[in-house]
């Protein structure tokens, strides 16, 4: 299809046409997909007692949450769809359907924007979340991608970040900075590759002249391609990178702690532990103390940060988009929940308490054996849009 003209709707259905089985979208009660001004769906069939609808929103702008140099098409549409998944998860609920709106500038042609639907399906498949309409515009400049994700639960039984009580156990169900690091080895990666290409380039015995020529036109500039997966499984960092480019949400999790009925709060980790934790601690009106030692740390990640000479601890706690649950649970039920989960293959690390007293969070610095336990106010930092 390169070099082919496609208008709006043709564009629309080489992206969208027979990507999803009948079978997978009755299972979510879809009555009319794609194709028309709106979706029809009703409630999935065989689900018991009374639903209530999640709706979530997020987008993706070139530039700003990915580029050329750091992720392939395919990965731009599986964390896009991923993000609104995780945060259908930080509510006990289970995703259902997803709305895809996407503005194209010239500079991506339709082959490019089918591998990023490529990569939007495949996460849709590996959660069951059926993809039945949006919308299609052009952009002046860069992509942006914008998906709405509706979700399930249970009559009364959404989890919210108001919910956390003194004496309450705080967990997370996956290591957290692992997509910090993967992101800071590729935009190493890349401007290592930039200055080796700008070597290569040099002329013998130049010093900044121009192997064209006075006068003459320079060639536009490739395209950067992404680091490729083997050359971050020879440096040691496969997992990081496939953390940051295709994000796991703790779905199967939520729905085991959900039923549990015990997870008094919840979050997903989009902008950082330490900003999620301070979400929980304000909206709940409690301290959270987190205690360093009990912090999961990835063995790759902390060899990756030896290597560079970085503080791991700045990744876990500021790092984001690792799409981890934080939440806090009844203490007496802690270790039951973190048994269960375990058994079904899934990680969950309680990392601290809930205590009364003004809204805040508090790292415990309970590492070194040899000197005194010491507390510190964690700052609340992470990535914000409109931060500075």
């Amino acid at each position: 299809m390169e070099g082919v003209s496609l208008d709006e709707f043709a564009r629309i259905r080489h992206w969208t046409e027979r990507r999803q089985s009948p079978a997978l979208l009755a299972s979510q009660g879809v009555v009319l997909g794609i194709g028309d001004d709106a979706a029809v769906v009703g409630t999935p069939p065989g689900e018991a007692g009374a639903l209530e609808w999640l709706l979530a929103v997020d987008t993706m702008v070139e530039t700003v949450h990915f580029n050329d140099a750091t992720m392939a098409e395919e990965d731009i549409g599986w964390k896009a769809l991923a993000a609104n998944v995780s945060d259908i998860a930080a509510m006990g609920g289970t995703p259902r359907h997803a709305l895809v709106s996407i503005s194209v500038p010239k500079t991506w042609e339709p082959e490019r924007v089918r591998r990023l639907y490529d990569g939007l399906y495949a996460c849709a498949g590996q959660y069951g979340v059926a993809v039945i309409g949006g919308d299609t515009t052009s952009s002046p400049l860069h992509l942006v991608v914008a998906v709405t994700v509706t979700g399930t639960v249970a009559a009364g039984r959404a989890i919210c970040r108001a919910g956390a009580r003194p004496g309450d156990a705080v967990f997370v169900t996956g290591a957290a900075g692992m997509s910090a690091a993967g992101l800071h080895f590729l935009l190493a990666a890349a401007a290592a590759g930039e200055a080796a290409a700008a070597n290569a380039a040099q002329p013998m015995g130049a010093a900044g002249g121009s192997p064209l020529g006075a006068g003459a036109a320079a060639p536009s500039a490739p395209r950067p391609r992404p680091v490729p997966p083997a050359a971050a499984e020879a440096a040691g960092t496969a997992a990081l990178v496939q953390a940051h480019r295709r994000p796991a949400p703790s779905v199967r999790a939520a729905a085991l702690l959900a039923a549990r009925g015990s997870v008094t709060s919840l979050d997903d980790v989009s902008d950082g532990l330490a900003s999620e934790a301070w979400e929980i601690a304000q909206a709940s009106g409690v301290k959270l103390a987190l205690r360093e030692s009990r912090l999961p740390k990835s063995g790759s990640l902390a060899a990756y940060a030896h290597r560079c000479g970085a503080d791991p601890l700045e990744w876990i706690l500021y790092g984001g988009e690792d799409y981890v649950l934080l939440g806090t649970i009844a203490a007496g039920d802690a270790d039951a929940a973190k048994a269960e989960l375990e058994a079904a293959g899934l990680p969950m690390y309680i990392i601290g308490e809930a205590e009364a007293g003004p809204a805040g969070v508090e790292l415990v610095r309970d590492l070194d054996v040899r000197g005194p336990v010491r507390r510190e106010p964690l700052a609340k930092r992470g990535y914000n849009h409109f931060g500075g």
